[in-house]
């Protein structure tokens, strides 16, 4: 590991003095009580759930120590017995120890983090991962400036490490002066491949050929801290909160979608948080060479025959590609068989390939964003059907819309208007074909309101025409 001088701030960190040397008592100390008060940090604290948890447990926001002290990369230090580690954070002035040395909190209350997103930078060239990276990795990022977070990028699923990082700096002037070194930093004598966030997202949009709100969620999706978010939980809840007494609170929809349940939102008219969309590798293959159409009938038609439930195909009209979504991951055979069976798409031969990985988990993110809007209009055409409106769902007049799919306009005696909601799924999955073009609707999540037995989501009712998501 190599890096360079002029790059490296000569400023002192909070803490730290110039008789510390590197594995001495002091040092050991201050990096126990550094790593306890990321812990701690704004930048950790809300976005992970157990620390959350903990410390909202009590009214006081004290959390055990012992806890605290058990934790992966605490367990060099708990050897030394728990008073030591309290008189560690003893000297912390982000953290208070109560008196009798067993619990600990924040000085100050927990705020949003402003600028995580300017302040971090993309980094690759750290090659195969050893059992102390992270430590070393820490000690390279903090020669620039203190640092809140370095977190190593690894490949969901088998969770290899990428050997790339994004890093999160205390401060923009440590994150320019890292991006503007001369010479750029390097590790083991290698120059790093460095931009800042954004370019990193915006390298990757670039790539994939993305555009409009589809550049947008991928952009937020790379932006946006996956997992856990206690601000967002405590939003979602004060919005709970001001519906009572008022309106009736929607009751939830969930989307049954490749093997998990996922709650629906009901921003963009249906829609689900990325971080809850499982990734399923080798579910997804794409086609290359069509011409700039295809015909949706015609590619699924020899898929029937082998597969269950229909693909999810997404394709724009005058590109020259497209992707065909299934529901599990495929096995050879099934890939061999898609090849053979389907040669052309438009009267052209067609080359399939599996999309490499970044281009899967967006497209497995449309998809259920697609499903999360016919979930959720399907659960407010139930809901509108019970209303019934004039002359109800029995007859009685003319009746009233009841919404898409809830009832119609009721017709004379309107007795069929209930129903409707009950066999939608399954006259729609027999005149759909008719209406589909450049989106296909999954054709297999199923959606439910909590409490009731879960329907099956049926194809959109509007045609989409020269779109994908």
């Amino acid at each position: 590991m190599s890096t360079e001088p002029a790059a490296v701030s000569d400023e002192k960190k909070p803490g730290e003095g110039a008789e510390i040397h590197e594995g001495s008592e002091d040092e050991k100390l201050q990096n126990a009580r550094k790593q306890i008060e990321f812990y701690f940090a704004d930048s950790n604290l809300p976005f992970d759930k157990f620390m959350w948890s903990l410390h909202t447990a009590n009214a006081e926001h004290w959390v055990p120590i012992k806890t605290v002290s058990s934790f992966k990369r605490m367990r060099e230090y708990v050897s030394k017995g728990h008073e030591w580690i309290v008189k560690a954070l003893r000297t912390s002035k982000e953290l208070e120890v109560d008196e009798a040395g067993e619990n600990a909190r924040r000085r100050t209350e927990v705020q949003p983090p402003k600028g995580q997103f300017e302040r971090s930078i993309y980094a690759k060239g750290f090659g195969d991962e050893t059992s102390d990276l992270q430590k070393k990795l820490e000690e390279f990022f903090n020669q620039y400036g203190e640092t809140n977070a370095v977190r190593m990028r690894r490949v969901d699923g088998n969770k290899q490490f990428k050997g790339s990082v994004f890093v999160e700096f205390a401060e923009m002037k440590s994150a320019e002066a890292f991006l503007n070194a001369d010479p750029k930093p390097s590790w083991d004598g290698t120059k790093l491949l460095i931009m800042s966030k954004e370019a990193y997202c915006d390298m990757k949009i670039k790539e994939k050929g993305l555009t409009g709100k589809t550049a947008e969620m991928r952009k937020d999706s790379i932006a946006t801290r996956k997992g856990f978010n206690a601000f967002q939980e405590m939003q979602d809840e004060k919005k709970g909160k001001g519906q009572k007494g008022k309106d009736k609170p929607n009751p939830e929809v969930w989307l049954e979608f490749m093997g998990s349940k996922i709650r629906v939102q009901e921003e963009d008219g249906g829609s689900v948080k990325s971080e809850n969309v499982p990734y399923i590798k080798g579910a997804t293959m794409k086609f290359t060479g069509c011409g700039g159409d295809a015909n949706f009938s015609e590619m699924k038609t020899p898929l029937r025959e082998r597969f269950a439930r229909v693909p999810y195909i997404q394709f724009s009209k005058g590109d020259d590609f497209g992707l065909v979504g299934f529901d599990k991951a495929l096995t050879e055979d099934e890939i061999d068989y898609v090849k053979t069976n389907l040669k052309t798409v438009n009267s052209n031969e067609v080359q399939w390939s599996i999309p490499e990985e970044d281009e899967e988990k967006q497209f497995q993110i449309d998809r259920a964003n697609f499903a999360a809007r016919s979930a959720l209009s399907r659960s407010q055409d139930r809901k509108g059907a019970s209303r019934g409106g004039r002359g109800g769902g029995r007859g009685g007049g003319r009746g009233g819309r009841g919404g898409r799919g809830g009832g119609g306009r009721g017709g004379r005696g309107g007795g069929r208007s209930g129903e409707k909601s009950q066999s939608a799924a399954i006259s729609e999955e027999q005149s759909g074909e008719k209406r589909k073009r450049a989106v296909e609707p999954d054709g297999g999540p199923d959606t439910g309101v909590r409490g009731q037995a879960i329907p099956t989501i049926a194809p959109s009712k509007k045609a989409k025409t020269d779109a994908a998501l």
